[in-house]
């Protein structure tokens, strides 16, 4: 709406999948309203603004019946553009930031309603620093490496760059992913793509997760409503870090340590492990990752690979540096192109179950009878302590509040694991990072007596 009098309607955006009330992704037109609805609401959207002498961008809320699409209820009004607002400007092809500006400096509407034409499909994603498979607890930290997509349609609106500290204080949008085409299923596999070529190495986000979400059956064929999420969450198939991952991260690592040693020169720097006499013994990697391990054997020449006991297999694999850090890595056969980032503690890689940290193992692997029942308590999310509820040196039971740790207006309570005495490492007010000990539980004679007993 113009200071001259003139209000339009730039059609709707569909916003109904949402979490907790957050919007999670959103797209335009949406595939609930026809033509006949669609002028309807646009109308009543623009008498709201007219009615209390609006000027500028905003955006009218209505909530519609899933079954009765036809009606239509006022909500709310926001006097400002949206998050999701890149949908419309990508259907319109209309700048909306520049016609807010035209407007408060007093110009009018360049254009009328009839003017106004929504050419093809638009979906946006919201990109969280979160981990869902925790219950979307706040993630957060140094951002390793970044890797943006491209394509046609795609658009990307962020700020994150490589070397950025995602903190909890704000909230936890990394970035937005648009992408538009000539009709709805081909933005959701441009979008599909466009979350495939992405990654956050740092930190867990929420990519797979919307990954998943826009494979739903439901959201393909456009059957969407605000509890969608809530009750399709526990069938989303998270996939595990495989196998193949292990290999591809040993691979690499393999390749990287030779590329790094600059002690030789000439036809000695070939990494391919040539040697005259009998073939070199395999280096094995030990790795780790997030609910999974493996030892993965590598034969420099030929260069092969096997994971645990498995036969090993032929394999190629060759970095890039020139894109800041990726890898094309072929084993029996099978190959893809992925973004890496080699760290001190390891190397972070693209995987089917997102990026995950894949690093040299440096705990002994046997089971502690007690192993279920952690003698530290680690902040699952970086926040802020807000509260400490046993005193240091004061004695605990499985079970009892030690800490409580606030995070994006969240408060998570962090437990004793084993009965002993409290050591705290941190106090009110405190950061603590992800993963970082809030307190140490030590157990007393009495406590080992006690497991004697019952083992007994």
């Amino acid at each position: 709406a113009d200071g001259h009098g003139n209000v339009i309607h730039l059609g709707e955006r569909e916003c109904s999948l949402q979490r907790r009330h957050q919007k999670v992704v959103e797209e335009a037109p949406s595939p609930l309203l026809d033509a006949a609805t669609r002028a309807r609401i646009g109308a009543a959207a623009c008498e709201t603004a007219r009615s209390v002498g609006y000027v500028g961008a905003g955006t009218v809320e209505f909530i519609v019946p899933g079954d009765r699409p036809d009606e239509f209820f006022f909500m709310e009004m926001n006097t400002r553009l949206q998050v999701e607002h890149p949908v419309t400007e990508m259907v319109t092809g209309l700048d909306l930031v520049e016609l807010q500006v035209r407007i408060a400096a007093g110009e009018p509407l360049p254009f009328t309603q009839e003017d106004v034409r929504l050419d093809g499909h638009a979906i946006e994603v919201r990109v969280y620093a979160e981990d869902p498979r925790a219950g979307f607890l706040p993630t957060g930290g140094p951002v390793t490496r970044v890797v943006h997509p491209s394509g046609e349609g795609i658009r990307v609106d962020t700020a994150l760059e490589d070397g950025l500290v995602v903190s909890t204080d704000y909230d936890p949008m990394l970035a937005k992913l648009i992408a538009w085409g000539p009709d709805r299923e081909e933005a959701r596999r441009r979008l599909v793509h466009a979350i495939d070529g992405t990654a956050i190495f740092g930190f867990e986000t929420n990519l797979t997760f919307l990954r998943l979400l826009l494979e739903r059956p439901e959201v393909i064929s456009g059957a969407l409503d605000t509890g969608l999420i809530a009750r399709a969450f526990d069938e989303l198939p998270f996939p595990d870090v495989t196998e193949r991952a292990f290999a591809e991260a040993a691979l690499v690592m393999h390749a990287s340590a030779a590329a790094a040693d600059t002690t030789v020169s000439g036809p000695w720097s070939r990494a391919d492990g040539w040697r005259l006499g009998a073939a070199a013994a395999p280096s094995v990697y030990d790795l780790v990752a997030p609910d999974a391990e493996a030892r993965v054997r590598v034969w420099s020449s030929p260069l092969r690979v096997a994971v645990g006991d498995t036969a090993p297999v032929a394999a190629s694999v060759r970095p890039h540096h020139a894109d800041g850090g990726s890898a094309t890595v072929v084993i029996d056969g099978r190959g893809r192109t992925f973004p890496t980032a080699v760290v001190p503690d390891g190397l972070w890689l693209r995987t089917d179950a997102g990026a995950v940290l894949v690093s040299e193992r440096t705990i002994d692997g046997a089971a502690d009878d007690r192993a279920d029942a952690s003698p530290t308590i680690a902040s699952p999310l970086p926040g802020t302590v807000v509260m400490v509820a046993a005193q240091d040196g004061a004695r605990v039971r499985a079970g009892d509040a030690v800490v409580a740790v606030e995070a994006m207006k969240m408060e998570h309570v962090l437990r004793a694991g084993v009965d002993g005495v409290v050591r705290l490492r941190v106090a009110v007010g405190d950061q603590v990072v992800r993963g970082g000990v809030v307190a140490a539980i030590e157990p007393t004679d009495e406590d080992a007596d006690g497991d004697e007993e019952g083992t007994a």
